[in-house]
């Protein structure tokens, strides 16, 4: 029998003090996880159906169909700089609906499905043309890890079988070149299943975490005999027999260290020095943030004045409460997902989490910042947690959160609801345009398009945010050039943008500003290297009638920005323009 639970709506329970010992045993760990549940059950409500909201704005955004099937359950998604997105899915559950070109097939002794397999596993979508080309990829990338090097190629790490502990690499190429996926000879020192990656200030990408991996390492290695990191705090946020610590959010800051986010704990990291910098205090609340209780996480816009003080925050949203993978996974009792999301301050000298509550429940969500500063949360569930068929109740409304609206009770606004549900193995990504690129849901073993209440999806959408509606055009700008070397941006200098506007409005709504982007890397609900930065406005200058000219001062540091291909847009009016690429450097 399933029972279906939405989350309670009183404000969570927060411990005045925690014990630095965090485990306990197993009888005790089920004792409690049956408590929360027991206490959350009497004040939920109780859906029989997918939860829909309605939008509370009359430009609430619109969805698009692009694709009603790619052949492949878009479990990754990155978007390269030439603006394709690379999309693929685990390649040991046989066969998709998306054949390999010209009779070519892998072949795999060691695939748990298929030895030879003429269908593809990957895919690189053309947002322009609207189509796809298949790719070979030909280790398992189950849960794998990613991000784009500064050369705009993506390092893709880990995976299961025998992807575990492959490297591969996509370049992007003009069509015509019919770039591929490239396996490396030299690979991962361990195994990395369910790893995060980010990128650093040298350039080079760091793989933390995994499945029973309590280390970190580095990509490229700086020498053959370069060993990982042992990081006792990934083994003490690790909560027995559900883990609840994979896919560790991680946030590069602009002091050059990291932010590490675990099960409910924070750090401030020296991952040169293998050294603990500050504990941050724990999330308040009783709920899980990391897989599979799968929240998600972003760095706030960081905002550049010139002054080389940065505020850094972080965000998480979403998740479930202790016991819930168990409960679902076991007994078909589906937990309700969390209704909180915190704020943390991480420059503060001492941050304390800020805790908001999200117009419905969530877990699985999506979290895409957009050009405007604003962030977008899409897809995921009201109940249970990540895993095959572990999660009910789809939610299909977006929402829209607004960091810098002052009064609390405006930040969230909810949008249109898309038709089809996105559960577990959906993902979403900022294109160029503006529009959020959504695919993928596929929460069973194999491929089931006649699972109900939730088949394998194939499809592809596309969701146009508010700011892509018809009464903003006027206030869009398009950009004609950047008066830089090849679009060629190097820290601290000064570039000027052109660009045409219809209607300028220079006080309404925040008058101009530039962002850079950089595209994330999106697995199970975490946009791994996702970035904004303003830059220090230094002028504007009308040109002639409708063209203008705004010049800025780019990111001071690697740490600030590191090295690689950003999206570049510039916004009036809280409207942002299509993005051109700069490679900062």
């Amino acid at each position: 029998m399933k029972e279906s639970q939405t989350p309670s709506t009183m404000a969570p329970f927060s411990p005045k003090k925690e014990s630095k010992n965090r485990s306990c045993s197993p009888f005790t760990s089920m004792v409690i996880s049956m408590l929360v549940f027991f206490l959350s059950s009497l004040v939920k409500l109780s859906y029989s159906e997918d939860l829909s909201l309605a939008p509370t704005s009359l430009m609430a955004g619109r969805w698009e169909l692009l694709q009603p099937s790619i052949g492949v359950s878009a479990m990754h998604m990155q978007l390269l700089p030439n603006n394709k997105v690379v999309i693929f899915d685990r390649t040991d559950f046989g066969p998709s609906n998306l054949s390999l070109p010209d009779g070519h097939c892998r072949r795999d002794p060691t695939d748990r499905a298929v030895k030879v397999d003429c269908t593809a596993h990957s895919l690189l979508y053309d947002p322009e043309s609207n189509s796809v080309r298949p790719l070979t990829v030909q280790t398992n990338t189950w849960c794998s890890s990613g991000a784009l090097r500064p050369d705009g190629t993506l390092v893709q790490t880990g995976g299961y079988g025998d992807g575990e502990r492959r490297v591969r690499t996509f370049t992007p190429c003009a069509d015509s070149d019919g770039c591929d996926w490239t396996e490396l000879l030299q690979g991962l020192s361990v195994r990395r299943w369910y790893a995060s990656n980010v990128l650093l200030p040298n350039g080079r990408v760091i793989i933390l975490g995994g499945r029973n991996t309590f280390t970190y390492e580095f990509f490229p290695k700086s020498s053959a005999e370069e060993k990982p990191v042992y990081m006792n705090f990934l083994k003490e946020t690790r909560d027995p027999k559900e883990e609840n610590n994979l896919y560790p959010f991680l946030h590069l800051l602009p002091d050059g260290n990291l932010f590490v986010f675990a099960n409910k704990r924070s750090i401030l990291f020296d991952y040169s020095k293998n050294q603990i910098l500050k504990e941050f205090p724990v999330i308040p609340g009783v709920d899980k943030r990391n897989y599979p209780s799968t929240g998600s996480s972003v760095l706030l816009p960081l905002r550049l004045d010139g002054s080389n003080q940065f505020t850094a925050e972080v965000m998480i949203c979403g998740g479930s409460p202790p016991g819930a993978f168990n409960a679902s996974n076991r007994h078909r009792v589906f937990f309700g997902a969390s209704t909180t999301c915190g704020r943390l301050r991480v420059t503060d000298p001492k941050p304390r989490w800020l805790m908001e509550q999200m117009p419905a429940p969530r877990v699985m969500g999506d979290m895409i910042l957009l050009p405007t500063g604003d962030v977008l949360i899409v897809n995921g569930a009201t109940n249970g947690t990540a895993g095959w068929e572990d999660a009910t109740n789809a939610i299909k409304n977006p929402i829209l959160y607004q960091p810098n609206e002052a009064n609390p009770a405006e930040r969230f606004i909810v949008l249109n609801p898309s038709d089809v549900p996105r559960m577990y193995h959906s993902a979403a990504t900022l294109l160029a345009d503006g529009r959020i690129l959504v695919g993928g849901s596929n929460p069973h073993v194999k491929y089931n398009f006649t699972a109900f209440p939730y088949p394998t999806d194939l499809s592809l959408e596309a969701f146009h945010p508010p700011y892509l509606s018809a009464q903003n055009a006027i206030f869009r700008p398009s950009i004609l050039s950047v008066e830089s070397l090849d679009q060629a941006v190097t820290y601290g200098q000064r570039l000027a943008i052109n660009f045409v506007l219809t209607m300028y409005r220079p006080n309404y709504r925040g008058g101009i500003s530039v962002a850079l982007i950089a595209p994330a890397f999106t697995t199970h609900s975490y946009g791994m290297n996702q970035r904004l930065l303003f830059l220090e406005v230094v002028n504007v200058v009308h040109l002639s009638m409708l063209a203008y000219k705004v010049t800025v001062v780019a990111p001071p540091t690697p740490a600030v920005a590191p090295p690689g291909f950003y999206m570049l847009s510039v916004i009036h009016a809280r409207v942002p323009s299509q993005s051109l690429w700069v490679r900062v450097h």
